[in-house]
């Protein structure tokens, strides 16, 4: 199908025709039985498994990829490995809640933390599971309240106690494909609601797979996509039928709905918060997402792979993602400081120079890049497309700095240098608070510290409580928090210290197939450096042939065809 083949915007009377066939259908949905969600959530993995291709092609079309070729590979990790995987979980916790009424958590998984708090290991699930990613572990530190007693309590509540029928209406977001599909199956098969799901103009090509993927629910009413753009989406969010919304993308989109369009009047409106829109709402909505490097005893090797693992962070989907690395922090007098920056530029070198597919990427890298002292323009950009800049050594007394105040969601990475050198628990101290308070967004943030220097008590209680104190929805150590977006498994959202009026990264949780609730955030740890290296990695020859061979592992996982992944994944 072509990119261009796919309407424009569906007229109002039928998003009114919609939104009530569905919103009729949400009764039916919310009293189906556990049997027949099982059968609806088979279905749904055999027809996703049959658009999986042609969706990616359309996909490569779009963004300006050879779907042959190794950058395809992006396509079939974010796209249907995401979803099929988000599909096969949410089986496997449905068959728990018939067996145990909730998704299982031995308690063997459980720990308290050093502050009280409850953790659960949910990463991996099993052997088999933890090859997807080696030797990493992925948990859920919960909010105060919750303990291994009450745990069920915090879980599936949909299912212990299920409402009447409600309707969600989805703004998908435009960026990566699996996207709207995975927020919808949240909202289904979590929360219990049926779901409107109109498509971003940037992604519209999806939607006619989408469509023919989520046909046993749409035929039963209990699912509908429609297209247009901002206009379609204010009569979708205001219709009297609809219960609640969902909206990924910017915290510009979600102000305008909730406070009205920008200007003295809306603002008015937020300092007595009193919002236009009061119907629950849940969004994630962009991040700056910042890479710290803890000073350590790091080789000249170790120091390269993890500079590649933050060149891929940037150059991944040509950094229109929420989780790309936006902001480096290191010791300001740190003596590796300069190799680090270095190394990343070097390995952006490897990386191709992509089109800017998302509309208002040129005029925002201009804004971020022009005038920049020390700028480094890294490739060179045919019309269409745009160089990947580094803007070294930003002040970070200069809390206004845009670097600090607005996600770029383009090419662009900044590093600012915080004052100390050698001393990481010194060096921890000064971020916590700096990310907390000066640096905009509440979503992910990246912690790299050497194992060797987490042998130290000290700095091992200074690692541990900046985990804990740093207000983002995913922390991750030695990786990019796209890992646990991938996982699904995970929850995937804003911190919960956000609120309507200051939204940051958004309030409400997606993915999260083991259906906990009073989360805090999603911790996952990895090795400083392992074999094979990360898919996101610049110059990964083996990322296609990865990618597909996961969809495969995913329909159906098996030690068998654990080599062929691993053969694909060591073709770096």
């Amino acid at each position: 199908m072509s990119v261009s083949a796919v309407s424009q915007s569906t007229p109002a009377s039928a998003i009114d025709a919609v939104v009530r066939r569905v919103k009729e259908g949400s009764r039916t949905w919310a009293k189906l039985d556990l049997n027949d969600r099982l059968s609806v959530l088979r279905d749904l993995r055999h027809d996703f498994a049959a658009v999986a291709e042609p969706s990616v092609r359309a996909a490569c079309e779009a963004k300006g990829i050879d779907p042959n070729g190794p950058m395809a590979g992006e396509e079939w990790l974010a796209g249907p490995l995401v979803v099929l995987r988000n599909i096969r979980l949410l089986m496997d916790s449905l068959r728990d809640i018939q067996r145990h009424g909730v998704p299982h958590i031995p308690a063997s998984r459980l720990r308290t933390l050093e502050d009280g708090r409850l953790a659960a290991r949910i990463f991996p699930k099993d052997p088999l599971e933890g090859m997807l990613l080696p030797r990493n572990v992925g948990e859920v530190y919960f909010q105060p309240g919750v303990t291994a007693a009450n745990l069920r309590e915090h879980q599936a509540s949909f299912y212990r106690k299920p409402h009447e029928g409600r309707l969600c209406v989805v703004l998908g977001g435009g960026n990566v494909n699996s996207i709207p599909p995975a927020d919808c199956l949240y909202k289904l098969f979590v929360e219990g609601t049926a779901c409107v799901l109109k498509m971003n103009p940037v992604n519209a090509y999806l939607g006619p797979f989408l469509a023919q993927a989520f046909n046993v629910l749409s035929r039963h009413h209990f699912f509908a996509l429609v297209y247009g753009g901002s206009e379609e989406g204010a009569a979708l969010v205001n219709h009297p039928e609809v219960d609640e919304i969902h909206v990924t993308g910017s915290d510009r989109t979600h102000d305008a709905l909730v406070w009205g369009p920008p200007g003295p009047e809306a603002e008015a409106r937020r300092a007595r918060n009193e919002p236009l829109l009061e119907k629950p709402f849940s969004s994630e909505l962009g991040n700056i997402s910042p890479v710290v490097v803890v000073p350590g005893p790091y080789s000249d090797g170790e120091l390269r792979y993890q500079a590649e693992n933050i060149a891929g962070m940037v150059s991944n989907n040509a950094s229109f993602n929420c989780n790309s690395a936006k902001l480096l922090v290191q010791p300001k007098e740190w003596a590796r400081r300069s190799l680090v920056v270095d190394g990343v530029q070097a390995s952006l070198g490897q990386a191709a120079v992509r089109r800017a597919y998302y509309p208002g990427a040129e005029q925002r890298w201009k804004q971020f890049t022009e005038g920049r002292a020390g700028l480094r323009l890294v490739g060179s950009a045919a019309t269409g497309e745009l160089p990947f800049a580094l803007i070294p050594d930003v002040d970070p007394a200069q809390a206004e700095d845009r670097v600090f105040r607005q996600e770029p969601w383009c090419t662009v990475l900044s590093e600012t240098g915080l004052p100390g050198s050698d001393d990481p628990v010194a060096f921890l101290e000064q971020v916590v608070p700096f990310l907390n308070e000066k640096v905009w967004g509440t979503l992910n943030a990246t912690l790299i510290v050497h194992p060797k220097s987490l042998k130290d008590p000290a700095v091992n209680a200074a690692v541990e409580r900046a985990i804990r104190e740093l207000r983002y929805g995913t922390v991750a150590i030695n990786t990019w928090p796209a890992a646990g977006y991938a996982l699904v498994s995970l929850p995937w959202g804003g911190h919960p210290t956000s609120s309507a009026q200051d939204i940051q990264s958004g309030l409400g949780w997606v993915h999260n197939t083991f259906m906990l609730e009073d989360i805090e955030k999603a911790v996952i740890r990895a090795p400083l450096t392992n074999m094979p290296p990360p898919p996101w990695v610049p110059g990964h020859r083996g990322a296609r042939e990865l990618g597909r061979k996961l969809v495969q592992f995913e329909l159906g996982p098996s030690w068998l065809k654990v080599p062929g992944i691993a053969a694909a994944a060591l073709r770096r």
